[in-house]
């Protein structure tokens, strides 16, 4: 239930089409409450909330609304459009997500096409022709329609002001650094875990005396119930370990669990449902898909198309900032025992030096010329190492040397080798 509960609110988290349908729900029935006050309100009563014209007027102006706002949506969504494609080129294909999940501009399409929707159901209520038929203006409803037509207006333009800022690097960038500081905060809460580092993930010395392979279709394991399966661990009085990480890709047929005891014993359909197979990485479990993320975007900045080592450094910026949050983080063990101390299950999950190096390698790498670059890794090393405590120290002096050496092979000239080693939290300008 509680995976069910997850896949249920990332839908509807990365749902582009969850708010503008619950803005067409509430057009809907403003459009009937309107019309109900309307026909309680005397044809002759001319208060200033109240339409003043006739049935032509009326369906003139409703006309209008209805067919402004078609052309509003129609706007918003081709500038989505071509945002989603820009980010994708300049930035990273994982950062799609983080657009789609902007209740900005949901919020701008569903004021659109609500007031369309609504502009048509007022329209039908407008009665009085050359026929002799009963005339009725719904003067509350159209007065309403002109109301939402001059916020809509309001509306463009805050829309057009908030896509401008969106595709803004540091924008972007500081986005995605955000939702991996709440994923952050979820995965490694306060005063839970060890103050050192934990190695009991070691698998029992003898082999495993079942397997339980992956039946479905291939995918990437986005989240894991792990009260779920140490309690079909502890039922079955087995040791039960988790092959794959959390944003490990799994294909058909691999190893999910390997179990050790009588695993006869053991509910693989309650296995199977503790975890969830989708078709890409999110940050609901998977801290380090933030980082691969600001990692891309850096890489991309640095590939010679591009070549913008500015834009490296601010995703270096946030990457120092989530990497000075786990320095000191205790990390929660990956075994868990029962209460007679008998480990019941291990899921790996990425450690203090896994998480240095996919902040810093590959951008070391990339970035081998750049002085910007070296300049900003030396200081965000330099900053950990003066707060790292001792077990966490030797991954950021191994990380040193290597820029040491990069920095080295890149710069033969060894007046321009000492400027890059000099740190500076900018990466470039004096120091």
């Amino acid at each position: 239930m509680r995976l069910r509960l997850m896949r249920l609110t990332e839908r509807f988290d990365t749902s582009y089409w969850l708010v503008p349908t619950l803005c067409v729900a509430g057009a809907i029935g403003l459009s009937y409450a309107a019309q109900a006050i309307d026909s309680h309100l005397s044809q002759e009563e001319h208060a200033w909330y109240l339409f003043r014209g006739g049935p032509e007027g009326a369906r003139s102006v409703l006309s209008a609304v209805a067919s402004s706002m078609m052309t509003f949506s129609g706007l918003v969504f081709s500038v989505t459009i071509l945002v989603l494609q820009q980010a994708s080129n300049q930035f990273s294909p994982r950062v799609l997500r983080t657009f789609l999940r902007d209740r900005q501009s949901q919020l701008a399409l569903g004021i659109f096409v609500g007031t369309f929707v609504y502009a048509l159901l007022t329209l039908r209520g407008v009665r009085g022709t050359s026929e002799g038929i009963e005339l009725h203006v719904p003067s509350l409803s159209v007065w309403l329609a002109v109301v939402l037509g001059v916020l809509c207006v309001g509306t463009f333009i805050f829309f057009i002001h908030h896509v401008s800022q969106s595709i803004r690097a540091v924008v972007i960038l500081t986005r995605i650094g955000n939702e991996t500081r709440h994923s952050l905060e979820r995965m490694y809460p306060d005063g839970i875990g060890e103050d050192v580092e934990d190695s009991r993930l070691e698998r029992p010395p003898a082999p495993a005396s079942l397997l339980v392979p992956h039946s479905g279709t291939s995918g990437v394991l986005v989240a894991v119930d792990e009260e779920e399966l140490f309690t079909c661990a502890r039922k079955a009085g087995v040791t039960l370990a988790l092959v794959p990480m959390v944003g490990d890709f799994v294909p058909h047929g691999s190893p999910l669990f390997e179990v050790w005891g009588e695993g006869a014993r053991l509910e693989v359909e309650a296995l199977l449902s503790a975890i969830n197979i989708g078709p890409e990485r999110t940050l609901h479990q998977d801290t380090a898909f933030g980082f691969r993320q600001l990692v891309d975007i850096a890489e991309r900045a640095l590939s010679p198309g591009i070549n913008d080592p500015t834009t490296a450094v601010q995703a270096i910026d946030q990457l120092h900032d989530l990497l000075r949050r786990l320095v000191r983080q205790r990390f929660p063990s990956p075994a868990r025992e029962d209460e007679a101390g008998t480990v019941r299950l291990l899921c790996p999950r990425p450690g203090w030096s896994a998480y240095v190096r996919l902040a810093v390698d590959e951008v070391r790498d990339y970035g081998a010329g750049s002085l910007q670059v070296a300049r900003r890794l030396r200081f965000l090393l330099e900053d950990l190492l003066r707060v790292a405590p001792p077990f966490r120290r030797a991954e950021l002096e191994r990380q040193l040397s290597l820029l040491d050496a990069s920095v080295g092979r890149a710069f033969e000239d060894v007046r321009e080798a000492e400027t890059a080693r000099h740190a500076n939290p900018q990466g470039h300008g004096p120091h």
